[in-house]
């Protein structure tokens, strides 16, 4: 199984417009993967794409990817669905006589669907897009597993129950992908077993203190606090999880850490026992089984 992050940024990219730190500026001068597109992963084999943010065409040219067999939302927040519209771009057939639009399905878990119903005219573009020919919408009840191309996909309620994790099994290969929104999750709350992991797939979460000087970064009442893991506690999660290798993801500008500082990280935690890795737009990982 192929994994592509084709983006590891999260709700705000690196760069962000407008602004001049430390990070934005070495992103614009040096590209990826100093820079951060929005969060969209790739599965290749069953050709699933994961999320749709507002760069995902960038993203896909970028990659060379040309065959999508599916995509499947994992929550509606707008770092996650704004680009949406990719599949007009991708599948409309604007020369032909009469029109031949190629279609893509679309997979929503049962909240997702129930969401997209009320949130950000999801449901009304999607709808306009299925009379267009250029999706299908399939609606997935929980519990019950898609399967692509020898690949079985379970998606399954976080804490934070409007979003979903993935479990991607194939011929014993098992991985888990959670895209965003681990706030108030343990392993032991899935209804799945996340057991015999090769690889977990995480947010990184928000750095309430300086993950080299143990300096607080985030006054202890800030509402952010309530809302988003912390990466502490994400790093508590990679523990219990105790998967083969562990991927950070999602990382935000407002962290304030650059590649070259991530990869710093990566080695103290590997001393540390832990084999974590922090993903970078256009990183590609193959699990062995």
């Amino acid at each position: 199984m192929r994994i592509e992050f084709l983006g590891s940024g999260g709700a705000t990219t690196t760069p962000r417009p407008g602004c001049h730190c430390r990070i934005c500026d070495e992103a614009r001068e040096r590209g990826v993967p100093y820079a951060r597109s929005g969060p969209s992963i790739f599965v290749h084999g069953p050709d699933l794409l994961i999320d749709t943010p507002e760069e995902i065409n960038l993203q896909l040219n970028r990659s060379g990817i040309d065959r999508i067999a599916g995509c499947i939302y994992s929550h509606w927040h707008p770092d996650h669905t704004m680009g949406r519209r990719v599949w007009e771009t991708r599948n409309v057939d604007l020369r032909g006589w009469p029109p031949e639009p190629r279609r893509t399905n679309i997979y929503l878990p049962e909240q997702v669907a129930s969401d997209f119903r009320e949130r950000l005219g999801l449901q009304e573009h999607f709808d306009f897009m299925t009379k267009q020919g250029t999706v299908q919408v399939i609606e997935l009840r929980d519990g019950v597993a898609l399967e692509l191309d020898g690949v079985e996909i379970m998606p399954f309620r976080l804490a934070e129950d409007y979003v979903y994790a993935f479990l991607l099994v194939e011929d014993g290969i098992r991985v888990l992908v959670a895209p965003d929104e681990l706030h108030g999750w343990s392993p032991d709350q899935a209804p799945v077993s996340l057991d015999d992991l090769d690889l977990a797939i995480l947010p990184m979460g928000v750095t309430e203190f300086d993950v080299f000087t143990g300096e607080r970064l985030i006054d202890p009442e800030h509402r952010v606090l309530n809302l988003e893991m912390t990466f502490n506690e994400t790093l508590d999660v990679v523990r219990s999880l105790g998967a083969r290798q562990t991927i950070l993801a999602h990382i935000e500008e407002m962290e304030q850490l650059s590649f070259d500082d991530l990869r710093e990280l990566e080695r103290t935690l590997h001393r540390d026992g832990m084999n974590v890795t922090f993903a970078w737009d256009t990183m590609t990982v193959d699990v062995p089984g």
